[in-house]
């Protein structure tokens, strides 16, 4: 009685808290000074790309997405390392079966969910998406595939090279915006090109193809060693 008493008063609590914001919420009317500076008309052009929101992540908030990329990094390493212990031929589970639906339907869309994450990475610069979509996406179909096939074992080595290449590029080009352009991740140390083609916006696309191979093979890796059954290396 009394530990159902506490929830109600939590829930209730939680609730006054939350219909405070809602009705005390009001938009702002204008952009503030930092939106100010993205939105004019020679920052955009300086980015050259057709999606500014895309362009500013990985540009004018190039350590913002730094940070994001190293915190997906240690989650994958501290996941790796609480599970890198092996279970023994007696310690292994059964596991059922997957349905031949399941099966069969994996054989279709992992390919076509990998193909559509490239697509998403590709034209970042072009369309909402990017490096951190396409790489989750790509990860999305290793999930499927395990789903399928839970005996399916991870090649944990190839995706720790593509990470480990994938991440040390995005840094040096990185650096290379600093020595060659205006700062961190310029991405005028390429050509712009015309905006709303594929090649355009500088080194734009080159940056979101590092960022999802990096998120799509750290993703990958958690997935592998989630694994109900861990597999012999």
């Amino acid at each position: 009685m009394v530990r159902n008493s506490f929830r109600l008063i939590i829930l209730v609590g939680l609730l006054v808290i939350f219909s405070t914001l809602v009705w005390s919420f009001n938009g702002n009317n204008e952009l503030n000074s930092l939106a100010q500076f993205y939105t004019q008309q020679e920052n955009i052009e300086a980015v050259n790309a057709a999606n500014l929101v895309s362009a500013v992540v990985v540009t004018y908030r190039g350590f913002d997405t730094l940070g994001e990329v190293t915190i997906l990094f240690l989650t994958a390493s501290i996941i790796g390392f609480f599970l890198k212990k092996k279970l023994s031929d007696t310690q292994r589970k059964e596991v059922r079966e997957s349905s031949d639906i399941l099966v069969t339907a994996s054989k279709i869309l992992v390919p076509v969910m990998i193909l559509f994450g490239v697509y998403v990475i590709i034209n970042g610069h072009l369309t909402p998406g990017g490096g951190f979509q396409g790489g989750a996406i790509i990860a999305s179909a290793m999930v499927l595939a395990l789903l399928a096939n839970p005996h399916m074992k991870f090649n944990h080595q190839l995706f720790n090279v593509l990470e480990s290449i994938s991440g040390v590029s995005f840094v040096l080009m990185g650096i290379a915006g600093i020595v060659y352009a205006g700062g961190f991740l310029d991405n005028r140390i390429l050509p712009g090109g015309e905006v709303g083609t594929l090649i355009s916006a500088g080194a734009i696309p080159l940056i979101y193809i590092f960022i999802g191979l990096k998120v799509g093979s750290e993703l990958s890796n958690i997935v592998g060693n989630l694994q109900v059954t861990q597999n012999e290396q």
